[in-house]
């Protein structure tokens, strides 16, 4: 009888009452080990609540945090001649692109919107790295022109989020031509008298820091972010010495005048509201749900509404 009731009954129960759980509901932080809570991980913008360690986050997932209750409208974006150079390693072309849109949900590693952040309009473009680690490709190269070609026509500012592995090697020559084509584009910016803001997320490497994501008026990086064109272990391995503590990330990089701003994801949002709004000429932002008052209107009148 005692059998029965402490060993049989409980193990019946407890197969009668077990629930699958979902392997995605916890993150281990790749930093300091935490184990974080997906809901707390992804209202903290994939940003580690123990220490701060930056992991990545998506166009889609950043663009809901930086407009204005999360709206915004995608920029179509031409899309390039597929496989140009039928290339092959261990896998065709198509079939990686296929493979990398079936895991991100995403067309290309890059998404152009427009907005309104903190009630400013404006143009953004953000790389996806789980997309074939960000790549620059022929796409790439033409989701930046057509995103600075909306931001002319709208006569508003372009904010670039890079996070890229560097040119895409699938495309050979065609995916180099894109630094070019890119500079091109962020000197129509110039010539329009729009701001261009770069935000350099980890990592940002190879021919996109050689081309549109150092070119920026104002360069702000996350903590933390790997931003090189050659990386760290090419380098050792050249020069046959070691590198100093934190080389080439973007703490090194601000101290050395690479950069103008280290600013966390969690308070991106503000920073670039108050730069853009300055470079913009528009009076500073009202904390709220309220519209900003008209440049022209005086302090007694706004008193007086």
């Amino acid at each position: 009888m005692n059998w029965i009731t402490n060993y049989v009954r409980p193990r019946i129960n407890s197969i009668f009452s077990r629930r699958e759980i979902p392997e995605n509901l916890w993150t281990k932080c790749d930093e300091c080990g935490t184990m974080l809570f997906h809901r707390e991980l992804s209202d903290n913008l994939n940003v580690c609540t123990n220490c701060g360690h930056h992991m990545g986050i998506t166009p889609r997932a950043r663009f809901t945090a930086l407009f204005d209750g999360g709206i915004f409208s995608e920029v179509d974006v031409p899309a390039p001649t597929p496989d140009p150079l039928h290339f092959r390693d261990q896998k065709k072309y198509p079939d990686r692109l296929r493979a990398a849109q079936k895991a991100t949900g995403e067309k290309e590693a890059m998404l152009v919107a427009t907005g309104e952040m903190g009630r400013t309009p404006i143009v953004a473009a953000a790389q996806d790295f789980s997309f074939m680690a960000g790549s620059m490709g022929m796409y790439v190269g033409n989701a930046i022109i057509a995103a600075a070609q909306t931001a002319v026509k709208l006569k508003r500012p372009l904010i670039l989020f890079s996070a890229a592995g560097g040119a895409r090697m699938q495309e050979g020559i065609l995916s180099l031509m894109q630094m070019p084509r890119t500079t091109v584009a962020v000197q129509m910016l110039k010539e329009a008298n729009l701001p261009y803001i770069v935000v350099l997320t980890h990592p940002t490497t190879g021919g996109v820091t050689a081309s549109y994501a150092m070119l920026g008026d104002v360069q702000i990086a996350e903590p933390g972010a790997l931003i090189c064109f050659a990386g760290p272990r090419v380098i050792e391995q050249t020069i046959r010495e070691k590198l100093p503590e934190g080389f080439q990330r973007a703490e090194y990089l601000l101290d050395h005048g690479m950069l103008d701003r280290v600013t966390p994801r969690t308070q991106m949002r503000d920073e670039l509201i108050t730069i853009t709004r300055m470079l913009m000429g528009l009076p500073p932002a009202i904390k709220g749900d309220l519209p900003a008052p008209a440049p022209d209107a005086k302090p007694q009148d706004a008193a007086q509404k």
